[in-house]
């Protein structure tokens, strides 16, 4: 069909690039494929993404869904260039909050917004996404990329993400958490994705640049405050298997143990937390110091070195910790269960 009229304007003319996305699926799908788990029914490209939960090896499943982002790391990640590891964190804010209900992760999607869709940029993020996917065991199944011209400044994104897992019916969390319980802290590698509004405003008095040399680590100060979230989802899945080990679990976000523990206990318990159990990474020191940050604040903005906490009946305490350390982590007894409502802490912290 001959078209005619003046108007020779093309999406790509107002700023939409058609083609680079499809280059981008392209670019993204052996990455994709390497997350493949069983369940999963199809690879990227349609309208839906679709997962069976027989295949995964359900017979009665309650499904569990989370949503998160990255926050104001990001601005650290798009000042510095440094974007590779944003997308861990991504998956990591959802799937590390899904065990805590005792879900297994089972599928992740990603929400990509960008002013202009830069290929090697979003490459980057995108298999970092995937990489989030592969080492928790769920399956990147699809997502959405969305180049939305005059919504962002240039150079920015946003990122958002959704994941699903499953456990069989009558194994949620949290349940039968008793006075005596023991809390073995699982711990972080540094800020995590939390409490980063605060950050960026210390690094700021502080006079350091992002690519100044980190005064508590080695490489660059933004090297060290963009570490990715710690994944917690395989050691966690591994107790989670074992009747009656774990009581509960809590992700250590924005809060910090003050406010992310209380919400795994019922009414009329506490906790008290022994602070001397485990050493800070250095960055919490540093931050403290810098801002002249109150031990009660730390405690109620960031992880503050311990990333997620399982609580445990006493008799399971060393079982429960041998199976999360034979995933890689490190773990400490860091408390009990207690009578009496909110946290208390003993000892110091840094």
């Amino acid at each position: 069909m001959t078209q005619t009229g003046k108007n020779g304007l093309t999406y790509a003319d107002a700023g939409v690039d058609i083609d680079a996305g499809n280059a981008l699926i392209d670019r993204i799908k052996p990455a994709a494929k390497r997350t493949a788990r069983p369940g999963v029914m199809a690879g990227l490209g349609g309208f839906g993404a679709m997962f069976d939960l027989k295949g995964a090896g359900y017979s009665d499943p309650i499904l569990v869904a989370a949503t998160d982002g990255v926050g104001t790391k990001l601005r650290i990640a798009i000042d510095t260039g440094l974007v590779d590891g944003v997308g861990i964190d991504l998956v990591a804010m959802c799937v590390n909050d899904l065990v805590c209900q005792g879900a297994e992760p089972l599928f992740f999607l990603d929400y990509f917004a960008t002013g202009k869709l830069e290929l090697d940029q979003a490459t980057r993020i995108i298999n970092g996404i995937a990489k989030g996917c592969e080492l928790s065991g769920c399956a990147l199944i699809g997502g959405e990329t969305a180049e939305m011209p005059g919504m962002y400044p240039e150079g920015d994104f946003d990122l958002a993400g959704f994941s699903v897992g499953a456990m069989e019916r009558g194994e949620d969390l949290p349940k039968n958490v008793v006075e005596g319980d023991v809390l073995i802290g699982i711990t972080s590698n540094g800020v995590h994705s939390n409490g980063y509004s605060l950050v960026r405003k210390i690094v700021e008095n502080s006079g350091l640049g992002w690519d100044d040399a980190s005064p508590f680590s080695d490489g660059t100060l933004g090297e060290a405050l963009l570490a990715p979230t710690t994944l917690y989802v395989k050691g966690c899945v591994a107790a989670l298997k074992k009747p009656d080990m774990v009581h509960a679990l809590a992700h250590i976000t924005g809060g910090g143990l003050t406010e992310n523990l209380p919400r795994v206990l019922p009414e009329g318990l506490g906790a008290t937390v022994e602070l001397n159990a485990w050493t800070p990474p250095a960055v919490f020191k540093w931050l403290a110091d810098q801002a002249n940050l109150a031990e009660s604040e730390m405690l109620k903005t960031f992880n503050c070195g311990i990333g997620m906490v399982a609580v445990v009946a006493r008799d399971q305490a060393q079982a429960a910790g041998d199976l999360i350390e034979a995933a890689g982590h490190d773990v400490a007894v860091i408390g009990e269960i207690t009578a009496g409502e909110g946290v208390r802490y003993t000892g110091s912290l840094l």
